[in-house]
């Protein structure tokens, strides 16, 4: 083959797997694939490994914000109370023959701006109606925040809606005004009704909201700015959360902090400066603490049927029948007609029959220590009614078989 500068050159002969050149260079090929495939592996091996582990690692437990499981002493909602009237209704006011009250409010109202109404005048309100008002005044309000009020008649009148409630008073337990309430009422329901009597009504429309109606006028005198220990009572009295609380506290600011005092509140000592006990106590409020788990508890509402069954709940061996008894009473008129030329009079004689009758009783039987759902599959596979099922489980609670606590409300 010729160069560039006109010189040759040669391509060197392959190598024969008889040369001792050949051997050496396959041997090092092996080694270095051997390397790589070590390699390899090693990255997969340690990859696994991780991944393996991982599912070994134990999943953290349910924790819930102390916040959400206790309240601070002292820092609670106040409820207030007014008596108002709400005018401008569309002649859907308080009959004043029958609530003679309202009347007799629009002539004090009437006083306080001079005018006197004559004693023989009875005023006939269709556009005025007398309210109760209600409000929550929250912990820390100051004067001038605005809080919400609900209005409702305590008259006979139709409906509130478009009215206007004057200026009412909201006073507390102790006698005090604590706030002021004024505005346009919103109702949700809406009434009708015609001149034949007939009337369709959708929702309340005798009560309604007045969204920011009230004005604070005074503070509620609180404990939390004061010096002293701060109590956390807890919403659910359990004693194995008041010990896991008093515990998170102690171990995030030191023993001695908190204070277990019973299964309902923990005592917490704190800082006496307001400012830093408020950033303090946010702090603990953000700790997680596992509550404790909830009691076996059965819960019945016999008005409405409804049963909530916990999943702790547990029933030993038993066997249950349970069978429905059914009257069925049936009423025909017949009619008694007398003989051809026997003077007697046709008659309607009254005839009633009754059946009694019992279906098959079901039976079915529970294991020892069967669990929720055991006992749901049981009754539904019977078909038991809401009413049977609140039967059948007084009837395992008087029998000893029912080891949970049954509620009836």
């Amino acid at each position: 083959m010729r160069e560039a500068g006109g010189s040759v050159s040669r391509l060197a002969p392959p190598m024969r797997p008889s040369d001792p050149q050949y051997a050496r260079q396959a041997a090092e090929s092996r080694r270095a694939a051997i390397r790589a495939a070590a390699s390899r592996w090693h990255a997969f091996g340690a990859t696994a490994l991780v991944c393996l582990l991982g599912l070994f690692v134990p999943t953290p437990a349910h924790a819930d914000k102390i916040r959400d499981l206790v309240q601070v002493a002292g820092v609670r909602s106040n409820q207030l109370i007014g008596y108002g009237l709400v005018v401008g209704l569309d002649g859907s006011g308080d009959q004043t023959t029958q609530a003679p009250f309202t009347t007799q409010s629009l002539e004090n109202m009437l006083q306080q701006f001079g005018i006197t109404v004559p004693a023989s005048a009875r005023p006939q309100l269709k556009n005025a109606a007398a309210v109760m008002v209600t409000a929550e005044l929250p912990p820390f309000a100051k004067p001038g925040q605005a809080i919400d009020v609900t209005v409702a008649s305590i008259g006979n009148a139709k409906s509130i809606r478009g009215g206007q409630l004057l200026m009412a008073p909201l006073r507390g337990a102790d006698g005090n005004v604590y706030a002021v309430a004024q505005g346009s009422v919103v109702v949700g329901g809406v009434s009708a009704q015609g001149k034949s009597g007939s009337s369709v009504q959708v929702n309340i429309s005798a009560s309604g909201r007045i969204p920011n109606g009230a004005s604070v006028e005074r503070i509620v005198a609180s404990s939390f700015a004061g010096g002293g220990d701060l109590t956390l009572n807890l919403n659910t009295a359990d004693f194995t959360t008041a010990a896991r609380i008093a515990t998170a506290i102690n171990q995030a600011y030191g023993a001695g902090t908190a204070q277990p005092l019973d299964g309902g509140s923990v005592s917490v000592r704190g800082p006496q400066d307001p400012a830093q006990k408020v950033a303090w106590l946010g702090a603990i409020q953000n700790l997680d603490v596992q509550p404790g788990d909830a009691p076996a508890r059965i819960v019945v509402n016999s008005r409405t049927g409804t049963v909530v069954i916990g999943s702790d709940v547990r029933v030993t061996a038993a066997a249950v029948a349970h069978g429905a008894i059914q009257v069925t009473i049936g009423e025909q008129a017949l009619v008694s007609q007398p003989a051809p030329f026997s003077k007697g009079q046709t008659a309607i004689v009254p005839s009633s029959s009754v059946q009694i009758s019992e279906d098959g009783a079901h039976m079915f039987k529970f294991g020892p220590g069967v669990s929720l759902d055991t006992i749901v599959r049981a009754v539904n596979q019977v078909g038991a009614t809401p009413s049977d099922l609140i039967s059948i489980l007084q009837a395992l609670k008087q029998a000893g078989a029912l080891h949970a606590d049954l509620v009836v409300i």
